[in-house]
C-alpha cells in the first residue's frame, strides 16, 4: 500500500452521525473483481438521485469540495458491517485522511491496513473544523503524521494521538504481509533450524516459479 507521511488536502465536511459502511458503499456494488472502481459508487444513495444524476444537495457534488482528499465526519463513522470495500471506495475516490470523533472498530482496522490515516479528535475540535470547512471555500488542512499534528493556513495547530505501531505501518506503507516480511530473516533462521529438509521460497522466488 502507499505510505503516508505528510498530506495536505481540501477538507470535505460530511455532517452526519453514524454513517455505516452500507452507506459508504452499498451492497449492490461489491462485485468488482479488483479494488479499483469503487470510488464511483462512494456514498451512492446520497450522491445520486433515482435517475442516477448527481444530487446537488450532497456535499461531494458541491464544486467547492471537488478534489477533496480529507474527509471530516461525525461520531461513529464506518459503523455497521465489516466490508473492506468501504476503505477501498474512500481511497479510490481520492481520500487519504479521515477525521472524526470516533470510528467503527472494524472499519478503523480495515482502513489502516489499506493506507488511510484515521484521526480522532474531541467533539469540540471537530465542531471548529466543520465551521472552518463550511465557511472557507477551498479550506485545506495538512496532516503531519511524524509530528502528529493538524495545521491550516489560519494558524490552526492540533495534536492527535496514534498507536506507535499503527503510525509506523502507515509511514512505511506496510500491510500485514509487509509487516511479516520485515522478519523474513528470523523466519528463515527458525525454519532452517526446525525444518532443515524444507525448501523455503522468498516472494521473489515464488513469483518467478509461478511465471514458469
Amino acid at each position: 500500500m502507499e505510505p503516508i507521511s505528510k498530506h495536505t488536502g481540501i477538507v470535505v465536511p460530511l455532517d452526519r452521525v453514524n454513517v455505516d459502511t452500507d452507506q459508504v458503499i452499498p451492497k449492490q456494488f461489491l462485485k468488482l473483481l479488483t479494488r479499483h472502481g469503487y470510488g464511483n459508487f462512494l456514498f451512492n444513495d446520497w450522491r445520486y438521485t433515482a435517475g442516477n444524476t448527481p444530487n446537488p444537495d450532497f456535499v461531494l457534488n458541491a464544486p467547492r469540495y471537488q478534489g477533496g482528499s480529507i474527509l471530516l465526519a461525525r461520531a461513529n463513522f464506518g459503523c455497521g458491517s465489516s466490508r473492506e470495500h468501504a476503505a477501498w471506495a474512500l481511497l479510490d475516490y481520492g481520500f487519504r485522511v479521515l477525521i472524526a470523533p470516533s470510528f467503527g472498530d472494524i472499519f478503523f482496522n480495515n482502513s489502516l491496513k489499506n493506507g488511510l490515516l484515521l484521526i480522532t479528535l474531541p467533539e469540540a475540535q471537530i465542531d471548529d473544523l466543520f465551521r472552518s470547512a463550511e465557511s472557507t471555500p477551498g479550506y485545506k488542512i495538512t496532516a503531519d503524521l511524524p509530528s502528529q499534528t493538524l495545521t491550516d493556513e489560519q494558524g490552526l495547530k492540533l495534536h492527535f494521538d496514534i498507536d506507535a505501531v499503527r503510525k509506523q505501518v502507515l509511514l512505511e506503507g506496510l500491510d500485514d504481509i509487509g509487516m511479516t516480511l520485515k522478519h523474513e530473516a528470523d523466519i528463515t533462521t527458525y525454519e532452517t533450524k526446525h525444518h532443515p529438509s524444507a525448501t523455503l521460497y522468498s516472494p521473489v522466488d515464488s513469483q518467478a516459479a509461478a511465471k514458469n
